[in-house]
């Protein structure tokens, strides 16, 4: 009973965490004015990036990124009864407080930093494929959103390489909630959209 008490309250603190808008924060500590103000009114680094300042748009990608991690670590520390099952509880519950915040009336961010944390936490090569793959993306199509869906199709890939079925159980869901989320929080930048922006720079 005690573990359960633990692992809810880890989760709640894991939405809370992951509620903390940095990109926000750091903007207004910056003197970049109010973000959600600014380029795609988004809370995460790729819009942080807009205002021209890479220190505060690379240091908003590393805190979002943190969230997830921290979430994950401290639960698999705090309850390691549940196996990979807490972290990742912990870890989602941090993405969806990323991208429905409480602080910001549920208008939150993308949350590719968080999930990239947060798989990282899990196992790391999991991780890596998936930044890998974001990364090769965005320099292909310089769409920062596309780019994380398609490498987040890398981290069931990578789950399933690692022989872990428990893991590929628990990293599916996760995923697709990740890209239900690029919907829900950017309408104006779904994926018929940005292929729509890849054709037009392909043809200029």
């Amino acid at each position: 009973m005690g573990n359960y008490l633990v692992l809810a309250a880890l989760v709640v603190g894991g939405y809370l965490l992951g509620s903390i808008p940095f990109g926000v924060i750091l903007t207004r500590l910056g003197g970049a004015g109010d973000l959600r103000t600014i380029g795609s009114g988004n809370i995460g680094a790729t819009n942080v990036l807009r205002t021209g300042r890479k220190g505060l748009a690379a240091a908003t990608l590393i805190l979002d990124g943190a969230k997830g991690a921290a979430a994950a670590l401290l639960a698999a520390h705090l309850v390691p009864a549940f196996g990979d099952s807490a972290p990742m509880l912990a870890g989602a519950a941090a993405f969806i407080g990323h991208c429905y915040p409480v602080w910001l009336k549920f208008k939150g961010g993308k949350g590719v930093a968080t999930l990239l944390g947060l798989t990282f936490a899990l196992a790391w090569p999991i991780g890596l494929a998936f930044a890998v793959t974001w990364l090769a993306a965005v320099a292909a199509t310089r769409i920062s959103s596309l780019g994380g869906l398609i490498g987040s199709a890398a981290a069931p890939i990578a789950a399933f390489e690692s022989r872990s079925k428990a893991l590929q159980a628990e990293i599916n869901p996760l995923v697709t909630a990740f890209q239900a989320a690029q919907k829900a929080n950017a309408p104006q930048a779904t994926l018929q959209t940005q292929y729509t922006a890849i054709q037009a720079k392909q043809q200029a």
